[in-house]
């Protein structure tokens, strides 16, 4: 197939590529604006291959997408694209307007367009929208989220993403065009921008930092692996039901403290000199509007598509831990340029 990935050079995007790509021998266009917190060297196992290209575009700028759709004439769609971290949403909302949502639109209609286009072929085109799962808000403790659950954000981020969420089903409604929509849990694995928590502490613990966790460290997530996510989303683009959402989780749920707790130790195992890596936890100021708990229940994904996560959140957790210790060249030009590792989101936007 001819697949278009938005956000492809991203964290979960550069997964769903190299997947599609490297294990499935698809054809895949990766669309990004190239933003801070994408990395083309994640596809640079790709350089060579003529099964990929890389098309440097804002999902906003309706004339570049239009081209895109022109030049690639895909058979399927991938959407990813999105501002994603909480934090800067706290700070700059504007940003997740315009991309999660203006963006959505934008490819939306081009879409919607390149499919009325399609003739005999239509019948075979997906436009599949990916999500979070932080668009329901906080669940009680021991409660899941379900395809079912009730919409109730409650950040900038999550409002903005709940948006586009409606968007696509709309078009859907309205256009008839052939939309699947998935709403994920927390990811975690390589090639992950070193704002969110993971990767955070492991730069940190990497460095002898502080390891800040938020207010009572006791905030609970889902947390999936990047490489079990695209596995998920190929599943649900290739066996999903047109009009349908799937939720994708790890059936890993954790407290943020129990996950740095976790990190430490495989730091005690790996870099055994800088032990007890724990002595650098500390705790700091909560996020504003924090939400308690989010966790998922993926029974209609496995029940309907064969999938599931094949991940032991430990051992993947430990593998992530070698990642970053393995590819410094990776993370060492974000960490002494783009990103040093500072506090994002208490600040009030200027």
């Amino acid at each position: 197939m001819r697949i278009l990935v938005t956000g492809g050079c991203g964290f979960i995007g550069s997964a769903l590529v190299l997947h599609l790509v490297q294990d499935l021998g698809h054809e895949v266009a990766t669309l990004d604006a190239l933003t801070y917190a994408a990395n083309p060297v994640s596809l640079q196992p790709l350089a060579d291959d003529p099964r990929h290209r890389l098309i440097e575009a804002d999902i906003c700028d309706a004339e570049a997408v239009e081209a895109a759709f022109a030049a690639f004439q895909p058979q399927a769609v991938m959407h990813l694209a999105a501002e994603s971290h909480v934090d800067r949403s706290i700070t700059g909302p504007g940003a997740f307007i315009r991309t999660n949502v203006v963006g959505t639109q934008v490819m939306l209609d081009a879409a919607r367009r390149h499919y009325e286009g399609l003739g005999a072929d239509k019948a075979s085109f997906r436009f599949l929208h990916v999500s979070t799962d932080e668009v329901y808000g906080s669940l009680p403790p021991d409660a899941f989220f379900t395809e079912a659950s009730r919409y109730d954000p409650r950040s900038p981020y999550s409002a903005s993403k709940a948006a586009s969420d409606h968007l696509a089903r709309a078009w859907a409604e309205t256009y008839g065009l052939p939309v699947l929509v998935t709403n994920c849990s927390n990811n975690y694995g390589p090639r992950h921008f070193p704002e969110k928590l993971i990767p955070l502490m492991i730069l940190n613990a990497l460095e002898g930092k502080p390891l800040p966790v938020y207010g009572d460290g006791l905030n609970e997530r889902d947390w999936i692996h990047v490489e079990d996510h695209a596995r998920g989303l190929v599943a649900v683009l290739e066996r999903g039901r047109i009009g349908e959402t799937y939720l994708l989780g790890g059936r890993a749920v954790r407290n943020n403290l129990a996950v740095v707790e976790a990190l430490c130790a495989a730091f005690d195992r790996l870099r055994p000199e800088g032990a007890p890596h724990a002595r650098l936890i500390t705790f700091v100021a909560d996020r504003p509007g924090h939400d308690r708990r989010y966790a998922i229940d993926p029974s209609k994904a496995e029940a309907e598509l064969g999938w599931r996560p094949t991940k032991v959140f430990e051992e993947a957790l430990e593998e992530t831990v070698r990642w970053y210790l393995a590819n410094e060249a990776w993370w060492r030009p974000i960490r002494e340029g783009r990103y040093t590792g500072e506090r994002l989101g208490l600040q009030k936007a200027s």
